[in-house]
Formats: structure tokens, C-alpha cells, sequence
């Protein structure tokens, strides 16, 4: 038994919020901007919360799929920017959009997020313990984010994005390389609620996302080629064999020192950062729905995902479209 993706979706904020607009809010420009990440725009959530726009993402997905929410067996959200601490965003998502019977809850694995999910998901299925998953991944990292701060307030946008898998006799997810490294936490973190109890009384508030780009720069740069290396070879797959390289949509200089390391053309590398910024774990999911309504995921097509982030995390996964 394998597991394919039948169907995807996406939801984006209303807002959107270009360079110049955020040259209104911190010393910063367009040009500035772009030549140091490929992002010109992003979207911010107004009215949307994670939530509302992880549901819209997922009935689009079902959609697609032809598959009704009473069908779902499994409901997965990553996610480090839910709206509540608990109930899960998972659990809230399965009420909006009538998933009644899915088993649902939310993994922290930051922009790797939905790689952990769709890894999870494939072992459920193979294992026949689900014959379906509802994957998403879905940020609102602009309440994340200090807004003073040039360094990483123009990086990160809203919005979700989703995928529906089920289980097939035909070729699907081939492959699988995940991983993790917590010692390394501080290079991106964000801290959550202060303890205020009787016996802390902390002072301050809860607060913002803190990256050492250069350090993620360099453990990207070097992680995300070996990782993408072990699941081609767990697929028994050359680079060159491969359509598409879906990677995690943080700045364009990352994606293209990934594409010459492995040797491969910069066109195998899509990227819609330009307009959507760096959305965590909604990246990958985002990218995918885009392509895919686009028309440009074919049938057959050797398609690999690969991401890295906070934790560290980062992983890769090998896909028969």
C-alpha cells in the first residue's frame, strides 16, 4: 500500500503588504529588500486568523480530492502560531469544516512542519492504521514578529496551505529523510508566555521571533543538499531524475545555493517567495496547491519537498505525482 497527495489547497490574507509598504514602518527599501531575499510581498492577516485560514485551505483541498470532510480519518496541523494554546488548531479546523469522525491535533516542527506531517501520515497509512490524512500547514507569524525589528519583520507572511492523502496501489511518496538537531535551538527560537506563578513572578511579556540568519543561512545551505541526497537515495533516484524541487520558501539565495550544490537548473526550483514571503510551515503546502492549480504537477512527475527550520528541523521527502 502507498500514499499519495489527490488533493491541494491554499488560503492567503486579503492584505498585501509590498516593500514599500513595510518602508513605511522601519528603515528600510524595495531594493534593499529584494536583493538580500527575492521578497518583494507578503500577506498579513486582517479578519483571518490560523484557523479560518487553515480551513479554507483544507475544504479546498478536499475539494480537489472529491472527498467529503466526513471522510477524513486523520487531521494533522503544524503550526507555531495557532490562535489558541489549547484547543489544538487541528481540533477547531475538524469543527469548521465538519471532520467529525478524523482523529486531530497539531506538531510544532516550525517551517519543517509540514514535511513532519506528511512523514507521519505516510508511516499511518503504509501501516493501514488510516486509510486517509488531511495534512495543513497554516501561520499567522505577523503577531510573531516585532514589527521594529527591519532584521525579520520583512521575512515572514500569513497564510496556509493543504493536502489531502489517501491510500493507493499506484506509486506515491517514495521516500523520507527527517531529522533533527535541539541543541542548536537558539540559532531561531521565539520564546512563548513568561511563568508568572507565586513562586516565579516573571516580569515581561511573551516574545518575538529571534533568528541568527547567517547561522540559518549556513546550516541551510549545507543540510537541505545532504538531506535531499538520503532521500533520493532511499528512492534510488538520481537528481537529474527528479521534475520539480519544492523547497522551503525563505530567501532566494538558500534555494539557489541548494540548486548548485545538487547541479541542478535553477527553473527545477519554483519559488513564489517573491510574493508570499517565508510562511513557515505553510510554505511547502502553498507552493504545491500553486503549482498544482496551475497545471503544472503532472501525473508521473519525480517531485521533491525539502525544508529546514527552527528546532533545528529539516527534512525531505521523494513524491510520484
Amino acid at each position: 500500500m502507498n500514499t499519495r497527495i489527490t488533493g491541494t489547497g491554499y488560503s492567503l490574507p486579503a492584505f498585501r503588504a509590498d516593500n514599500d509598504y513595510l518602508a513605511t514602518l522601519v528603515e528600510t527599501s524595495d531594493e534593499w529588500i529584494t536583493e538580500r531575499t527575492g521578497i518583494r510581498a507578503r500577506h498579513l492577516a486582517g479578519e483571518e486568523t490560523t484557523v479560518s485560514m487553515a480551513a479554507a485551505a483544507a475544504e479546498k483541498a478536499l475539494k480537489r480530492a472529491g472527498a467529503d470532510p466526513s471522510e477524513v480519518e486523520l487531521l494533522i496541523v503544524a503550526t507555531i502560531s495557532g490562535d489558541t494554546v489549547t484547543p489544538s488548531t487541528a481540533c477547531r479546523v475538524q469543527a469548521l469544516i465538519g471532520a467529525d469522525k478524523a482523529v486531530a491535533f497539531d506538531i510544532n516542527a516550525a517551517c519543517s512542519g509540514f514535511l513532519y506531517a506528511l512523514h507521519m501520515a505516510d508511516a499511518c497509512v503504509k501501516s493501514g492504521m488510516y486509510k486517509n490524512a488531511l495534512l495543513i500547514g497554516a501561520e499567522t507569524l505577523s503577531k510573531l514578529v516585532d514589527w521594529n525589528d527591519r532584521g525579520t519583520c520583512i521575512l515572514f507572511g500569513d497564510g496556509a496551505g493543504a493536502a489531502f492523502v489517501e491510500a493507493t496501489e499506484e506509486a506515491g511518496i517514495l521516500a523520507h529523510e527527517v531529522g533533527s538537531d535541539g541543541s542548536r535551538w537558539e540559532v531561531l527560537s521565539c520564546e512563548g508566555r513568561p511563568n508568572g506563578n507565586p513562586v516565579c513572578k516573571a516580569e515581561g511579556q511573551e516574545g518575538f521571533l529571534q533568528m541568527n540568519g547567517q547561522e540559518v543561512f549556513k546550516f541551510a545551505v549545507r543540510k537541505v543538499p545532504q538531506c535531499i541526497d538520503a532521500a533520493l537515495e532511499k528512492a534510488a533516484l538520481k537528481p537529474e531524475e527528479v521534475d520539480l524541487y519544492l523547497l522551503h520558501q525563505a530567501n532566494c539565495r538558500i534555494i539557489q545555493s541548494v540548486a548548485k550544490r545538487l547541479g541542478q537548473p535553477e527553473e527545477k526550483f519554483p519559488m513564489n517567495l517573491n510574493e508570499c514571503g517565508n510562511t513557515s510551515a505553510a510554505s511547502l503546502p502553498i507552493l504545491m496547491a500553486q503549482l498544482d492549480e496551475q497545471g503544472k504537477l503532472n501525473k508521473g512527475d519525480t517531485l521533491v519537498l525539502s525544508g529546514f527550520g527552527a528546532g533545528l528541523t529539516w527534512g525531505a521527502c521523494v513524491i510520484r505525482w
